[in-house]
């Protein structure tokens, strides 16, 4: 590869591309909901929260010192992050706290990326994030499921025009927006029917001694302000 291409690859990544036009942000929004609220289509595409949950586990794992064993995604959404260290600690503690609340970092983080324009680079960033992620995946499901993800990203940032590349960011982001704010309140109604025990927020509580409903009450005050907040940079308010 020439050194030319070599630039213009890079000036494509760290360029600055054009806003889209605002029904073009309302239709994604409008989909992005639509991909979250009727529980049949949920069902699939809940797989892509599960991801970023299990994801973010993993990546705070590694971040905090903790040596990270594998990475399982399964049929009905449901997923598993093995990690080895301290049993009990600050490092257990965040990356027991980073799955419910990292669909909707992610997704604000998202945000702050498309509002300054950097389309291409959020593209680029998350097919890179899901190629780290797919050395630890340790289940044939799990490789199917983020393959695809992560080959839907290339794709579109190859294959496609900039207009359709900046409707399938928005909608990604619109999505993880909204789609991170309806798993705690599905651990919320389970537990309160006596399920999930051994959640994340039971794990905390017997972490740090804090009740399980103040850790849920968090990652509910967490995903609900990125929406806000990244809500307001998608929409430009």
């Amino acid at each position: 590869m020439d050194t030319g291409h070599i630039n213009d690859v890079w000036d494509r990544v760290v360029g600055i591309q054009p806003a889209p036009p605002s029904w073009l942000v309302a239709v994604t929004a409008a989909l992005a909901l639509a991909a979250v609220l009727p529980y049949r289509v949920w069902r699939l595409s809940r797989n892509a929260v599960t991801i970023a949950h299990e994801g973010g586990h993993g990546l705070i794992a590694l971040l905090t010192g903790r040596r990270l064993e594998g990475i399982r995604l399964h049929s009905d959404t449901s997923g598993l992050t093995v990690s080895r260290g301290r049993p009990t600690g600050p490092g257990m503690v965040l990356t027991a706290v980073a799955g419910y609340v990292a669909p909707s970092l992610l997704g604000l983080a998202g945000a702050a990326l498309l509002a300054a324009g950097h389309i291409t680079a959020l593209l680029w960033g998350a097919t890179a994030l899901l190629l780290a992620m797919l050395v630890m995946i340790r289940n044939a499901y799990g490789v199917l499921t983020v393959v695809l993800a992560g080959g839907a990203f290339l794709l579109v940032s190859w294959l496609t025009d900039p207009q359709v590349q900046s409707a399938f960011a928005y909608l990604v982001v619109w999505f993880l927006l909204l789609g991170g704010v309806r798993p705690p309140f599905e651990l919320q109604r389970k537990r309160r029917h006596g399920g999930a025990p051994d959640s994340d927020p039971d794990q905390l509580a017997r972490l740090t001694q804090v009740p399980a409903v103040v850790w849920l009450g968090l990652f509910h005050v967490v995903t609900l302000c990125c929406l806000i907040g990244g809500g307001r940079w998608l929409l430009g308010v």
